[in-house]
């Protein structure tokens, strides 16, 4: 196994701007504003969300079905994002069946983190471009010194969304473009942000037989866990491109770091996954925190998923050998 994921473009030179860059158009005008009013509304409506519920939590309002809800959508929330959007399509490291498809892909909807094609083609363009400019949420290109380390984690954790650029659907994800299955869940994507929302309120409604209880799940099973499952997340390209170990040299500043690992099912490994895209698994060691991974392992045993891709024994110690 190639240690460049096959369905990424060639690194370009470093000298152009993010807006020069193959496969960067600038927005201007109205298709800057709704890009960032929709940006805007991703990140303070989970926000008031999470004040909601922490002011039912302080008032001794939460009820262990709020508390089973907001561990169940997160688990959801990030297997969905972490198997399906990551390793499935962003870097197609294993086959599975179109019902476990769809599963993955309903559920990765329900982060609220944009739709495939928007997903897909900035996960690919920040591979393409890692901490490069071009790089969509790179915290290391944003000056010197510690005010320039924290005005760069600043922008790559939640500013980023709101840059007037947009990453070529034809450049980065040709392939996902063509296939009509699955541009239908980026066409449904709203449909699912919906139903992340509407189904823990449900549940906790009909649990708690009230419609308190169901405002209750829509909160801690819902926005709730929209905010922190994707605070998260986003800590993958700010905390992880700058805080933690580098084992690879893989001309980036991709860092392992365990506590985002551990929250994230082991997205927090960047600097594994930077050093191997195309492999299903980011823990390179058994015990490295990749519940993602050991997930697709099992998976895999009892066929839910196939055709799983790593590198073996010998490509990674060729790696670490020749960077030493």
């Amino acid at each position: 196994m190639t240690t460049r994921s096959n369905i990424l473009p060639p690194k370009q030179a470093d000298t152009a701007g993010p807006a020069l860059r193959p496969g960067i158009t600038p927005l201007t005008g109205t298709s800057a504003v709704i890009k960032q009013i929709i940006a805007l509304v991703i990140m303070l409506v989970p926000l008031a969300g999470i004040v909601m519920a922490l002011q039912r939590v302080l008032e001794g309002r939460m009820s262990t079905t709020d508390v089973v809800l907001f561990c169940v959508f997160y688990f959801l929330q990030m297997a969905g994002i972490t198997i399906g959007f990551h390793r499935y399509l962003a870097h197609k490291t294993f086959n599975t069946s179109s019902f476990f498809e769809g599963l993955l892909l309903i559920c990765g909807s329900m982060a609220a983190q944009g739709p495939i094609m928007f997903w897909v083609t900035t996960h690919r363009r920040h591979h393409t471009y890692s901490d490069q400019p071009g790089d969509p949420h790179s915290p290391n290109l944003h000056g010197q010194g510690l005010l320039g380390r924290l005005r760069g984690i600043w922008y790559a954790h939640m500013p980023w969304m709101l840059a007037r650029d947009v990453s070529g659907w034809n450049f980065f994800a040709p392939d996902i473009l063509a296939n009509r299955k699955l541009f239908f869940y980026h066409r449904t994507y709203g449909l699912w942000i919906v139903l992340g929302l509407v189904l823990p309120a449900a549940i906790g409604g009909t649990i708690g037989g009230t419609w308190d209880a169901a405002f209750s799940g829509f909160l801690f099973g819902g926005l709730a866990r929209i905010f922190l499952a994707n605070q998260a997340a986003w800590c993958v390209g700010s905390l992880c491109h700058m805080i933690g170990s580098k084992p690879f040299k893989t001309g980036d500043n991709s860092t392992n770091n365990w506590p985002v690992a551990i929250l994230t099912f082991g997205e927090g490994l960047q600097n594994n996954h930077h050093a191997f895209p195309g492999s299903y698994r980011h823990g390179v060691k058994w015990w490295e925190p990749d519940l993602s991974g050991w997930l697709l392992a099992g998976m895999g045993k009892i066929g839910i998923v196939w055709n799983l891709r790593s590198p073996d024994k010998k490509t990674i110690e060729k790696m670490r050998v020749r960077n030493r």
